[in-house]
């Protein structure tokens, strides 16, 4: 136990960015200074205009939503080139999580994992049987599958070949394919993000789940959509409350998937950073799990591991140094084995480096 942090009781939290709930589990006071490497969100936003925008919609907020969402689906739709009835717009891509899982309800449903824990969550709340499997792993008996695309939390891109695969394994089961991919523009690979959109056509089984809290950095507002068949859809929304995204999300959408130049902007960044970063941290000695969006995971490796220095110890020391990282508890098959570390602006990167260089030895 690191000599200078007191583990007390505190619970471990479900989800990055709660930093009280660490900081009482290691002893420390609750306004000990902290950066957030917890949650993966775009350094770069939200967009500039976008205080200005909401400070006009002021006005709009003794409106109702239209509970149809019209406009904000016509613009994902347009963005994907799909027809706006294959189109949810949702509280975040969390509520797109809990209404694709109700399609299950009271049936069986597989899980790629290690993944991201709400899907094992959500699933049952309805009441479905879950497993945890591979993608090659058989599908009979299974109405449904679950799917991080890059995943949540190792980074990993399934090839779009497998992708493809699992979906023809699946209509042969008569299994339905739910894919979420919350980080898909946050991705070294950019132009994979109109990939799978493009095969709702011909896949008729295939669910994908969007966020667009991450790529816009506007998680207080809570934005995601849903992307399917028409049928599909409507089932999903017959589940929704009505007015779920509120006026001002849901006014966002448009202007938000128009705005082209903070796109280029961001994968611009993470073309230069990541790969910066990725070969900064393994050479300082960590195992980096190969990834390709803006996160890592990563554990201590080589002289650290045999010196004793586990990934609970070193989210101990980064905690005492000012660094907020995420820990992997709840994650099913890494139970806290393992560190996420979020990519941020260059600054802030640099200041984690120098908190690593006094934490790992």
């Amino acid at each position: 136990m690191e000599p200078s942090i007191r583990k007390t009781a505190g619970q471990w939290p479900r989800h990055g960015g709660q930093a009280a709930a660490l900081l009482e589990r290691f002893g420390l006071p609750p306004d000990h200074p902290l950066e957030d490497f917890s949650a993966n969100l775009n350094p770069l936003g939200p967009p500039g205009w976008v205080l200005a925008w909401l400070g006009r919609q002021a006005s709009e907020l003794s409106r109702y939503p239209d509970v149809d969402y019209v406009e904000a689906r016509t613009a994902v739709a347009g963005h994907h080139g799909v027809s706006a009835d294959q189109i949810l717009v949702t509280n975040g891509g969390g509520e797109a999580i809990f209404l694709a899982a109700g399609l299950c309800a009271g049936g069986r449903a597989g899980i790629v994992t290690p993944t991201f824990n709400e899907y094992a969550r959500a699933l049952s709340g309805v009441g479905a049987r879950v497993c945890k499997l591979d993608p090659d792993d058989s599908l009979d008996g299974l109405d449904a599958v679950f799917l991080c695309r890059p995943n949540n939390p190792d980074g990993r891109l399934l090839p779009l070949a497998r992708v493809e695969t699992l979906l023809a394994r699946a209509a042969a089961a008569g299994c339905r394919v739910v894919v979420d991919e919350a980080f898909i523009d946050l991705t070294t690979a950019a132009e994979d993000a109109q990939a799978l959109p493009a095969r709702l056509a011909g896949h008729s089984n295939l669910v994908l789940l969007r966020s667009m809290t991450k790529f816009y950095t506007l998680p207080g507002l809570r934005l995601g959509y849903a992307l399917a068949s028409a049928d599909v859809i409507a089932a999903m929304a017959r589940r929704q409350p009505p007015w779920s995204v509120n006026r001002l999300a849901a006014g966002l959408v448009a202007p938000l998937l128009a705005d082209k130049g903070f796109a280029e902007r961001t994968h611009a960044w993470l073309a230069e950073e990541r790969p910066r970063m990725h070969r900064a941290l393994a050479g300082r000695g960590l195992e980096v799990v190969p990834g390709e969006t803006c996160f890592f995971l990563l554990r201590p490796g080589g002289d650290a591991r045999r010196r004793g220095l586990d990934a609970e110890a070193l989210l101990a020391r980064l905690l005492r140094g000012g660094i907020l990282a995420r820990h992997t508890h709840g994650f099913a098959g890494l139970d806290g084995r393992w560190l996420r570390l979020a990519l941020r602006d260059r600054a802030a990167n640099n200041r984690l480096l120098e908190v690593l260089d006094d934490s790992l030895y």
